[in-house]
Formats: C-alpha cells, sequence, structure tokens
C-alpha cells in the first residue's frame, strides 16, 4: 500500500513539473516579457530539477515493478509449491482412490463369483425341482392310469364323503359317469339299493383303521354278485384322516368255484362211496357164503368188478386232469382211424344205452380219416361224451354219432347229437369249466363235473383240437370235437 501511494506522488510530480514548464514556454515565447521571464527562468534550475524529478520516479517506479516482481515470483512459487502438493496429494488420493478401486472391484468380483454360484446352485436346485414335479405329475398321471385300467372298482373320496376319483368299473357298477362326478357326494352318487357299500365306507372311514373288509351282495337285473370291499383311510401329515380309498374286487366267480369244489367233493365223495361200499358188501356176502351157487357167486364177482371199474375211472378223471394241467401225461401219439376208434367206443356203451332204452347209432369208416393222437385220451373223449349223452337222454330217446372230414381245413370233425333234456343258453359256457354241473341237470344223473373239463383239456391242450356244444331245453344236445387230420405221407410211413 506504501509503494503504491508513493509511486501516484512521484507520478503527480511529474506531471506538475512538465505541465509548470510547458505553460512558462508558452507564455514568454512570443514577446519581450517572455524573454525577459525566459532569462529569469534561464537563471531558475527547472528543468533539471524536473529531470532529476522524473530520474528518480522512474527510479522508484523502477523498485517499485522490482519490488512488485518479487512478490509476483514468490506468489508464482508459492503457487508453484502449492501446486506440487496439491498434485502429490492428488497423486496420493489417487493412488488411494485406485487401491479403494482395486478392493471394491475385488469385493464386487467376489460377490459376483458368489451371487454367480448361488444363481448356479438356485438354478440346478430349481431344475431339480422342475424334474421333481415332473416326476410327480408323472406318477400321478401313471397312478390314474393304472387305476382307470383296473378291473377292479376303485372310489376315492376325501374326509366329507365327496368324490375325488373313480375308475371306468367303479361307473358302471355304481352306474355314474365317473368323469364328470368328481367333487359330489358319495351319497348322490349311489342308488338306495347299493347304500349298505356308501354306509360301509363311512364306518370305515370314522373307525380310523388302517383296512376295514366285508363282503358285500349287490343284486343286479335278478343276478346276485358278491364283491370283497376293502377300505383303507388316507391319513394327512397330522396323522388325521383325510380320505378313504375303496376297492371291490369281484369274487362271484371265486365263490362259484369254491362252491364247485365243495360240490365236487361232496360229489367225489359219494361217487367212491358208492362203488366202494358195493365192493365191500358184496364181498363180505361172499365171504360169509351167502352165494350158495355158482351163478349167485359169478353175479357177486360181476357187480364188484364193475363198481371196481367204475371206481377206477373216476380216480383215472381225477389224475388225469392233474396231470394234463401241470403237464406231466406222458403221451403217445400215432396214427389211427378216428371212425374205426369211435366204432370200438360204441360197442362199449350200447349195453349201458341199451338198459336205458335208448338207441345208439354210428357210421360206417371213412377212407381217409386218419389223425395222430394218443389212442387211449382219444377213447377217453368219446367214452366221456357218448356216456353223457346216454345219462341225460330220457328212455326212448337217441343218440348218433357222425364223423366228417374237412379236407380244406385238414381236419376231422365228430359230432355227438342226443334227444336229451338239454341246457340253458346262460349255462353253455361253462359245461366245460373244471366242476361244473348244469343246475337243472344235477337231479337228471350223478356226476363229479371232471368228465367234460377232462375232453377239453384232451383235445384243446394235448391234441391241438377243438371243442363246441350246441343245446336247446328240452331237444337236446350236440357236443363235438375237431382235430387235424394227419399227412398221408406221415401215415404210409406209420
Amino acid at each position: 500500500m506504501r509503494f503504491r501511494s508513493l509511486y501516484v506522488i512521484v507520478t503527480l510530480v511529474m506531471v506538475c513539473s512538465l505541465l509548470t514548464v510547458g505553460l512558462i514556454y508558452w507564455r514568454v515565447s512570443g514577446d519581450e516579457q517572455g524573454a525577459h521571464d525566459r532569462g529569469l527562468l534561464q537563471q531558475i534550475p527547472v528543468l533539471p530539477v524536473c529531470c532529476i524529478t522524473l530520474a528518480v520516479g522512474v527510479i522508484l517506479l523502477g523498485w517499485y515493478w522490482l519490488r512488485l516482481a518479487r512478490v509476483i515470483t514468490s506468489i508464482a512459487e508459492l503457487v508453484a509449491d502449492s501446486t506440487i502438493a496439491d498434485a502429490g496429494t492428488h497423486k496420493t488420493c489417487a493412488l488411494s482412490a485406485v487401491l479403494k478401486a482395486n478392493e471394491l472391484q475385488r469385493a464386487i468380483a467376489e460377490s459376483f463369483n458368489e451371487l454367480t454360484t448361488r444363481i448356479g446352485r438356485y438354478s440346478k436346485q430349481v431344475r431339480d425341482l422342475e424334474l421333481q414335479i415332473q416326476l410327480s405329475q408323472k406318477r400321478a398321471q401313471n397312478t390314474e392310469e393304472i387305476i382307470y385300467s383296473l378291473r377292479d372298482a376303485v372310489i376315492v373320496v376325501d374326509e366329507f364323503d365327496k368324490l375325488l376319483m373313480a375308475n371306468e368299473a367303479a361307473g358302471q357298477l355304481f352306474d355314474f359317469d365317473f368323469r364328470q362326478s368328481q367333487h359330489k357326494h358319495l351319497g348322490e352318487l349311489i342308488k338306495e339299493d347299493k347304500q349298505q357299500f356308501a354306509d360301509f365306507l363311512s364306518r370305515s372311514k370314522q373307525s380310523k383303521g388302517q383296512a376295514t373288509r366285508q363282503e358285500i351282495e349287490f343284486i343286479d337285473e335278478a343276478e346276485r354278485r358278491t364283491f370283497d370291499c376293502i377300505v383303507s383311510c388316507v391319513y394327512d401329515q397330522d396323522r388325521k384322516v383325510c380320505g378313504a380309498v375303496a376297492v371291490l374286487h369281484d369274487i362271484t366267480r371265486e365263490k362259484e368255484i369254491s362252491q364247485m369244489k365243495n360240490d365236487f367233493v361232496g360229489h367225489v365223495s359219494h361217487e367212491l362211496k358208492t362203488p366202494l361200499a358195493s365192493i365191500t358188501a358184496y364181498s363180505e356176502m361172499l365171504a360169509d357164503g351167502e352165494a350158495g351157487d355158482e351163478e349167485t357167486r359169478e353175479e357177486f364177482y360181476s357187480i364188484i368188478q364193475k363198481q371196481a371199474q367204475r371206481l377206477n375211472r373216476l380216480i383215472e378223471d381225477i389224475l388225469n386232469t392233474s396231470r394234463i394241467e401241470s403237464g406231466l401225461i406222458k403221451v403217445n401219439k400215432e396214427p389211427i382211424s378216428l371212425t374205426i376208434l369211435i366204432e370200438e367206443q360204441l360197442q362199449m356203451i350200447k349195453s349201458y344205452a341199451e338198459e336205458k332204452n335208448i338207441t345208439v347209432t354210428g357210421q360206417k369208416p371213412i377212407v381217409f380219416d386218419q389223425v395222430e393222437v394218443d389212442r387211449d385220451m382219444i377213447s377217453q373223449v368219446v367214452i366221456n361224451l357218448l356216456s353223457n349223452a346216454v345219462k341225460y337222454t330220457p328212455a326212448g330217446g337217441s343218440v348218433k354219432v357222425e364223423t366228417n372230414v374237412d379236407d380244406a381245413a385238414s381236419l376231422v370233425r365228430v359230432t355227438i347229437t342226443d334227444t336229451g333234456v338239454g341246457i340253458p343258453a346262460d349255462e353253455i359256457e361253462h359245461v366245460f369249466d373244471k366242476f361244473y354241473r348244469v343246475g337243472a341237470n344235477k337231479k337228471q344223473a350223478k356226476g363229479t363235473g371232471l368228465g367234460l373239463n377232462l375232453v377239453k383239456q384232451i383235445v384243446e391242450k394235448v391234441h391241438d383240437g377243438r371243442v363246441f356244444v350246441a343245446s336247446r331245453v328240452g331237444e337236446g344236445s350236440t357236443f363235438g370235437f375237431e382235430l387235424p387230420l394227419t399227412t398221408k405221407q406221415v401215415a404210409s410211413i406209420k
């Protein structure tokens, strides 16, 4: 501030001096007075003084500017030092920022890697869950398909007895659309005549037992059907009953077979006891000497022999049936004429037919009707069919045997037609079943129900043939069988 004031004062002095000299020279330049004044002025050292003052002012001005330059230089140095310091600071800060950025980058990279790992793990878990869901859906679909394909009736209900699932067999049994009846109450779907099943299912669910079993009978169109019903409770995670599954298995046929077996045991026991009782009785009479003459003894011998043969046939039928079913029977096939073999059996059955006044007729041998069969087995087939025809034909009736050769089909067909009592249409399909006897004809004749089954086993299983039957109640029946013809080359070799 001082230098600035001094600079101003010196400058003003110089300006004033120069202005004064100029004015003076301007006033005295044109007249005498001016000359006189110039003389006076020449005596006064105004110019040197002004020059000296100007020089001093210039020096001071230079000195001022020198000092100002120093100040500016100092300021510049300070600014430069400050700039360098700031640059170092900035460099340090930049380095620190870079280090922090690197650390942040590493942290971000680590977080990103960890996040990527988690995402990969989660993705794998999601894929596993999707796979499990697909497997569960497939299992559920397979389970539904299995349930729908079962022949047994299956019904699934919730805790409120509302239908969740049912298969076609259940729909047919209870007469409802099993696909359109979901979430309907079971009482609405089951009719009153089958309400016992709904009651049994409800009781079983309330009892909370693992499985409850009961036989239930339904009557459909005058047909009695028996079902083995099993109800199992379904539990949730808290072991509370949340539903039930009912499976109804039709055991009508099994019960019929069981009854047939019981009847068979009773019939066999009776059939075995009858010849045994006769044999025992007549042998005891012979031992006691009650047959005093030869004719009586021969009669007793004949009765014992016939009863023994009857007993032997019964036992053979049972054994042969068992052997054929187990595949252990020995088969000795040979080419024979079927007509000749039938004629031999006719001679054996005619005496039995004559006792009932029944006419049995055959036919003349055919030129070529040879079949490759086991003689004893086919003889048994013919005997069983002939004896059945005579057995179920009333007195005065007839039995006719025919043999036809079908060259086109390369087979021979045998038919045995009677004028007997006939078989009801609803029982024809069962006549070849084991232990089966036609209910309406049980009083007509005794039997075990094995004869026709043995015929079927011998013809179809052993000789690759076919059995058939046609009948009308009150008019008679036609039983028959077909066997493949043997070739002429094989016949000639044999």
